[in-house]
């Protein structure tokens, strides 16, 4: 409704003005009404528009600028009723009504900030949110500004190169160590850690390489470790080359075919080739563990399960490559002495830790994620040694 019909002319700014007077009813028209003063009316939608000229027929009218105004209730946008209870209207018919009492957002955090403070409030509690140390922001309204640690390093300038940890370091450890003991009693018990070792590295690698989720390449790549576990159970462990670097050229065919059978674009499909053949090479790599003799496991499980431990102790980079290297070599010595290679075990003990720390390298490059920590750096390591176990262990043994 438009406002001269809200507030008439004579009601503007709360100041009630006569109106005119009326000509008498007697049927005879007379003109000193016309020469009356009246106040002229003061409106900014009224200033500036011409008079419309009186109709034929009809007499002029004395205050011709007199607009016909409404006198009855109008709408009053200012007021709003307060509804009794019985009937206040159901959550669902006020779904998009503003909640009363709410809070405006924080401001935004640009990216790359620091998380802001917890708000502490008057009484010197902390405020209700999300704890601190999650190391989450503000809220925004363009999306979480929530940044990893290796992405907050590369826009310091800093290095993104992050090392697993810890605890992916004791995994690896226990894993070893598993490997260790299914070699001293046997193959088929080797089998067992050894195919959770192949399904952790073709999962780490597809997501290492920022692919997730993958699981048509996750299980091809997974399944050609086991097949070449399957035929180098079935050859022998004298024809472990032959099983092994066979059945990795038929997994890259087998991959060569599914990729152009895909409808993906050039670009995708490039990158998913190499991802899974890649995952794939790896896996059954991972398969010289089974290949190499039993002692040489046991000295690789165990030279590698201490080298990542101390590689993931709180010390400057070079002493802990230092200590790390160290302590592989040790372990080799020892484990070699409680088996038949004796001293020599130390040449083993170093290669793998070598291998270690390369495996530990690669999980640790350009934007590792937690995922990426508890798979590839839990893996990679184990799976880099495989090589070196098993031609060292043919050398020594």
């Amino acid at each position: 409704m438009s406002s001269d019909q809200q507030y008439p002319y004579g009601q503007q700014h709360g100041q009630q003005q006569p109106y005119p007077p009326q000509q008498p009813h007697d049927g005879h028209y007379d003109p000193s009404y016309a020469q009356e003063p009246y106040p002229q009316q003061s409106h900014p939608q009224q200033q500036g528009y011409p008079q419309q000229p009186p109709q034929q027929g009809y007499p002029q009218q004395a205050y011709p600028q007199a607009a016909q105004t409404w006198e009855g209730e109008t709408w009053d946008t200012q007021y709003q009723p307060v509804l009794p209870p019985e009937q206040t209207p159901v959550a669902a018919d006020t779904a998009y009504l503003p909640v009363q009492g709410a809070h405006p957002l924080p401001p935004e955090t640009p990216a790359y900030a620091e998380p802001a403070a917890e708000p502490v409030a008057p009484n010197g509690s902390a405020a209700t949110g999300a704890p601190a140390g999650e190391g989450y922001s503000t809220p925004t309204v363009g999306g979480n500004t929530r940044i990893t640690d290796a992405q907050r390093a590369r826009a310091e300038g800093r290095s993104p190169i992050i090392p697993p940890g810890i605890q992916p370091a004791g995994l690896t450890a226990a894993l070893g160590l598993l490997l260790a003991a299914g070699a001293a009693i046997g193959p088929y018990a080797l089998l067992v850690p050894l195919v959770l070792l192949q399904a952790v590295t073709a999962a780490g690698w597809f997501r290492l390489n920022g692919m997730w989720p993958a699981r048509q390449g996750i299980a091809l790549a997974f399944a050609g470790g086991l097949a070449a576990d399957v035929v180098l159970l079935s050859v022998g462990r004298e024809n472990a080359p032959a099983a092994i670097v066979g059945t990795l050229g038929v997994w890259v065919l087998i991959t060569l075919v599914l990729q152009l059978r895909s409808r993906a674009g050039a670009d995708e499909r490039m990158q998913g080739l190499m991802a899974t053949v890649a995952s794939a090479a790896l896996a059954i790599l991972a398969t010289g563990h089974l290949a190499a003799a039993d002692d040489a496991v046991v000295i690789g499980g165990i030279a590698v399960a201490v080298a990542t431990v101390a590689r993931a102790l709180p010390l400057p980079p070079v002493a802990s490559v230092v200590l790390s290297l160290l302590a592989a070599t040790g372990a080799g010595v020892a484990a070699g002495g409680a088996t038949d290679i004796g001293t020599s075990g130390a040449l083993l003990g170093l290669t793998a830790g070598v291998l270690a720390l390369v495996g530990l390298r690669v999980a640790s490059y350009d934007y590792p994620s937690r995922f990426v920590h508890f798979t590839a750096g839990v893996a990679l390591p184990l799976t880099a040694a495989a090589p070196a176990v098993y031609l060292i262990g043919r050398v020594l043994v």
